[in-house]
């Protein structure tokens, strides 16, 4: 398989270039390394090839996309608060990225695009577990512009007969999740806290839940969509099936950490949701889709990993 990897350099980029590679694949990366890191991808520097550039450049975009199979659509500028601050860069890189993406794709005769969205998505919409047939109501600018991208995915499937996937990740950690970012997700930014002994801060009550789903299942979804026979212009939902309090999240790191800090209580954010949990029926059923790895041990396996 000849892969590009948009945001090949980040977080979740890096984990399935570093996949792709190891499979045997011929990898490319794309990335602005804004929020990507050159270190994440420089053990696989002899395994693939790096291309600098932002996907808000159809040329970039273009000149990347050539001679590919598959596209894996990853790149993106993450962050509910982020998007709430900046809308219209959120917008910038999350929709006109990926329609350039699609662009590309579609003028250079690729096979199938896999695009990475969002749990966020569905948003408000107060049912759980949250199944692809809900209605998407999302609230914050980041969750509008990743269904964007799903509508953009479906429109060019059914239009100019490009295969896309969709994946609705389920806050997703792991190794080479940036603890340091202003914008950093919860799991790392509570590890930093606690190996430094400070408390956490947990903005509400902490009994606000997530399906915490670990990058190695995230990167098996995306092996399986490009491959799959079934699917094509489908959303499908990527997470453990497991709901996760911040509480119960800051007690496992604790029990993990051999540790007894307790966390800092802030106000609520605006823009967050409240429960979150996936009904993965549908991506087992067609993708053959399973949780290789549970919160727990994807916990350890975060730990073990962590920067000395």
């Amino acid at each position: 398989m000849k892969a590009l990897v948009t945001g090949g350099a980040g977080f979740i980029g890096s984990h399935l270039a570093e996949r792709l590679v190891r499979d045997g694949h011929e990898v490319r990366v794309l990335d602005n390394l804004a929020t990507g890191r050159r270190e994440n991808i420089l053990p696989l520097a002899g395994g693939l090839e790096l291309v600098e550039g932002d996907i808000q450049s159809y040329e970039r975009v273009h000149n990347a996309v050539r001679g590919m199979e598959i596209v894996f659509h990853q790149a993106a500028l993450p962050s509910v608060p982020r998007s709430i601050q900046d809308p219209l860069t959120s917008n910038a890189t999350n929709v006109i990225g990926t329609l350039n993406v699609l662009l590309a794709s579609r003028d250079e005769g690729v096979r199938r695009v896999v695009f990475a969205s969002s749990s966020s998505v569905y948003g408000e919409n107060p049912v759980l577990p949250k199944r692809e047939d809900l209605a998407p109501l999302p609230i914050a600018p980041y969750a509008v512009a990743k269904l964007a991208g799903e509508g953009y995915c479906r429109s060019f499937w059914r239009v100019y007969g490009l295969e896309t996937v969709c994946l609705r990740y389920f806050n997703v950690f792991g190794p080479r999740q940036d603890p340091l970012s202003q914008y950093s997700a919860v799991i790392p930014s509570f590890i930093s806290a606690l190996l430094e002994r400070r408390p956490p801060k947990i903005f509400g009550d902490g009994e606000q839940s997530r399906d915490f789903t670990y990058v190695e299942n995230v990167v098996e979804a995306n092996l399986l969509a490009a491959s799959s026979a079934d699917g094509i212009g489908e959303v499908f939902n990527v997470a453990c099936g497991e709901q996760v309090s911040l509480n119960q999240l800051m007690a496992e790191l604790c029990e993990q950490l051999d540790t007894s800090i307790e966390a800092e209580h802030c106000p609520e954010r605006i823009g967050e949701v409240r429960h979150s949990l996936a009904d993965v029926s549908r991506a087992a059923s067609t993708l053959g889709y399973r949780t290789g790895v549970e919160f727990a041990e994807g916990i350890a396996r975060t730990l073990r990993s962590w920067p000395a």
